[in-house]
């Protein structure tokens, strides 16, 4: 074999892999991305989540209320996983301010 046959020899080659290569990516089906994770069970009547759109209503106000402020509260305990506790009365010693 001379130089010349083997240059062409190895293109066909390659643009015969090259076609096949596409023809397998082309009929190739891609799995669908999976779903984010939701709960099954979705409470249709959470009243933490009522009292959240009820201080977001309220606006700067919210900070001042002590049913928001409990509401916040419980949201953060919610979010890091805390158990709840009964809310305790509120003090008159003026704790916190």
């Amino acid at each position: 074999m001379d130089g010349k046959m083997l240059v062409h020899l190895s293109a066909i080659v390659f643009v015969a892999i090259a076609l096949t290569a596409t023809a397998i990516e082309m009929t190739r089906k891609d799995d669908p991305p999976a779903s984010p994770s939701v709960r099954a069970i979705q409470p249709t009547d959470d009243p933490l989540r009522e009292g959240q759109l009820r201080c977001q209503e309220l606006g700067q106000k919210a900070a001042s209320d002590a049913q928001c402020l409990r509401v916040w509260a419980e949201t953060r305990a919610r979010f890091l996983g805390r158990t709840r506790t009964p809310a305790a009365p509120a003090s008159s010693s003026g704790e916190g301010r």
